[in-house]
């Protein structure tokens, strides 16, 4: 397994060791021990989730404030999708700087996003099954978001704005600058 630094600092692609015989394939998906040697720092997960899409879904952009911020790691077990990390801590050199990665089951890469950013996906694949282990619980009352067409991020999400679908709570999310 290896941690490849991202233009956002504290944000890692990781990249598993897959072996791959006739059988198939074999990887470790997740090592705490390994995980934290390889990002410098220690992130205790407490918590996974799941998402199924379909193509064109898109979640996002969204994050937890102040206490209850959370990091994840994030992976595609089936599928493919462009994840997206904003970072928003308006004390770093790449605030307002966004990092899209494309994540499917074929590469099994995986994106670590610390606290501090905003996130999201966009299903790329006829369907997808997405992945995160966050290292902190979800309080509902600490919520926040951006809206994914901001034009101050102008993020390229790969797909055209009719072609995605987008949940009513997503679709009325704040812009960046009122952050």
């Amino acid at each position: 397994m290896k941690a490849i630094p991202t233009k956002l600092k504290q944000c890692f692609i990781i990249e598993p060791s897959v072996f791959i015989d006739s059988r198939g394939y074999f990887f470790e998906s997740f090592n705490q021990k390994t995980f934290n040697e390889l990002i410098g720092q220690k992130v205790d997960f407490v918590q996974d989730n799941e998402s199924y899409s379909t193509k064109g879904v898109l979640r996002g952009l969204h994050f937890q404030k102040e206490e209850w911020a959370q990091a994840k790691l994030v992976r595609v077990v089936k599928g493919c999708v462009l994840d997206v990390a904003v970072d928003i801590r308006k004390d770093s050199p790449t605030y307002g700087d966004y990092l899209s990665v494309e994540l499917s089951d074929d590469n099994k890469k995986q994106l670590f996003i610390p606290r501090g950013f905003a996130h999201g996906f966009v299903v790329l694949s006829d369907t997808a099954i997405f992945s995160y282990k966050c290292d902190n619980y979800y309080n509902k009352a600490s919520e926040g978001g951006i809206i994914y067409n901001d034009t101050t991020l102008n993020i390229d999400w790969k797909l055209p704005f009719d072609k995605l679908i987008i949940s009513e709570k997503d679709s009325i999310l704040p812009t960046f600058e009122t952050l």
